[in-house]
């Protein structure tokens, strides 16, 4: 305990926890996406993931937990570091430095953030929480259909496009800030550097981005899809009772 106290007391353990818990969520956001593309594989493909995940309660409570607590930690500390350096040097520089690039993404960090945990516990109750599915009846079994049903909402989809705006933002700034604490931060390894940052913030916020985009524009979804909900979770019809035998 007495270890845990003093990593967030002291800078270099606020930065070394911000980088692991920054790494948690950065796989995180690569898995809900692979995840979330199975959307365009149909409702069956679908609604089996869905259901395999409902199987196992443990994992998934026990990720939800861990994921959680990574990103209370890692907005708390990150906006402790931002108040401490805010006040170790009130004034900002008058030549910037060389060695440091200023970006817009860096300057919005501290603001995104907590947009996008707000964000979270949005996405978090409009799928999950009965009553608050906003395009229309939740349904536990056709997890496809609430999917599509939400996004075809305009607003709604709205607010998962800026939001993975900023999530982009916020992984460009996260992946360039991790590549320099790996040692690449040389004049020769720069532009390498910002490449890799950018392509990976567009490869996931794009990703993301295009899943409600397709559903708005009726490349994913037909109607007959998203009102089946007597599916069964793997997206096969409930079985019919055989006929009753004649006389």
């Amino acid at each position: 305990m007495q270890r845990a106290l003093t990593l967030t007391r002291s800078t270099v353990g606020m930065k070394a926890l911000v980088a692991v818990t920054g790494l948690i969520l950065f796989g995180f956001v690569i898995g809900h996406l692979a995840g979330n593309t199975l959307l365009f594989a149909g409702y069956e493909t679908f609604n089996g993931y869905a259901a395999s995940l409902k199987a196992n309660p443990a994992l998934l409570w026990g990720v939800r937990t861990v994921l959680l607590a990574s990103v209370v930690t890692h907005i708390a500390l990150t906006m402790k570091l931002a108040g401490r350096n805010s006040s170790a040097r009130p004034t900002g520089y008058k030549k910037a430095r060389q060695d440091q690039i200023t970006t817009y993404a860096a300057r919005t960090m501290v603001l995104s953030g907590p947009l996008l945990f707000a964000y979270i516990l949005f996405h978090l109750a409009h799928f999950t929480v009965p009553g608050l599915d906003l395009g229309g009846e939740h349904d536990v079994v056709n997890v496809y259909g609430n999917v599509v049903r939400g996004f075809r909402v305009p607003w709604v989809a709205g607010i998962y496009i800026f939001a993975n705006i900023l999530l982009g933002l916020h992984l460009f700034h996260g992946a360039w800030s991790a590549l320099q604490s790996l040692g690449a931060n040389h004049p020769k390894y720069n532009p390498l550097r910002k490449r890799l940052a950018v392509g990976f913030a567009l490869a996931v916020a794009g990703g993301n981005i295009f899943i409600p985009v397709a559903v708005l524009t009726r490349l994913v979804g037909t109607d007959e899809q998203v009102a089946a909900s007597d599916l069964h979770p793997l997206g096969a019809p409930e079985p019919q009772d055989p006929p009753m035998p004649t006389e």
